[in-house]
């Protein structure tokens, strides 16, 4: 093991800032295709997309990547 492969491991993860008073964590899903899309909506019903999520891990990266409790999420259809 190379010490930049150790340093790597080591980086932290910084959570993105969102404005958490005017923005609700939503995730989109088609109930056609049943693709999913993770993002914000503001108070005005607008949704603001973040990322595509395909599976539970990638919904989960998302709220760690901001913060959130993936129980939080609300789920549109």
């Amino acid at each position: 093991m190379s010490i930049f492969s150790h340093f790597k491991s080591m980086k932290k993860h910084a959570v993105k800032e969102w404005d958490r008073e005017h923005l609700k964590p939503v995730v989109l899903s088609s109930i056609c295709t049943g693709e999913k899309t993770a993002g914000f909506e503001d108070e005005a019903g607008h949704f603001h997309a973040v990322m595509l999520v395909r599976s539970p891990e990638e919904l989960k990266a998302f709220a760690d990547e901001y913060g959130i409790d993936v129980d939080s999420i609300q789920i549109r259809y």
